[in-house]
């Protein structure tokens, strides 16, 4: 049985360990020759969003994601990454989300029937582990699909 993913959703917080899983994203894109989607989560401040129903109500998005801020989240997503990437940039998309962060990866990669997500193993903030448990352990908990967490080399667990 041979393994191809055709859809890979690679998912940034701007740590050091997402940029490092997304060349393994990268990588993967190139050589399946799939389609890649790049996702940033802005962190809800609203605690209680995973157990919302699992599509949002109407105008939920609008109230929590302005057009100004969708395009400045993109634009930041666009020279964060583009730059990094070959002639196949046409098989990427970029898109921007509010909510809780593993929830909404989950979400996007089920709508967009994704075959493997790829993250970075720690991500940019300490906090949520505390309160939450890890953005990575929790989308390989609960996915759907295959889950790749990227840890940036040289890092040494303590």
């Amino acid at each position: 049985m041979t393994i191809r993913y055709e859809r890979i959703l690679f998912c940034t917080d701007f740590s050091e360990d997402a940029d490092y899983a997304f060349l393994t994203a990268w990588d993967l894109t190139e050589k399946y020759q799939s389609q890649l989607f790049i996702l940033h989560v802005l962190h809800s401040p609203y605690k209680d969003m995973p157990r919302l129903a699992d599509k949002p109500g109407e105008g939920v998005e609008e109230a929590l994601l302005s057009s100004e801020v969708i395009e400045k989240g993109t634009q930041r997503l666009r020279a964060r990454y583009e730059s990094k990437m070959s002639a196949m940039r046409n098989n990427c998309e970029f898109h921007l989300v509010s909510g809780v962060p593993f929830v909404e990866i989950i979400r996007f990669a089920r709508d967009q029937m994704v075959d493997l997500i790829v993250l970075g193993a720690i991500g940019s903030t300490g906090s949520d582990r505390i309160s939450f448990g890890s953005t990575a352990e929790n989308v390989i908990r609960r996915s759907h699909c295959s889950v790749m967490a990227v840890r940036g080399p040289g890092k040494i667990f303590q």
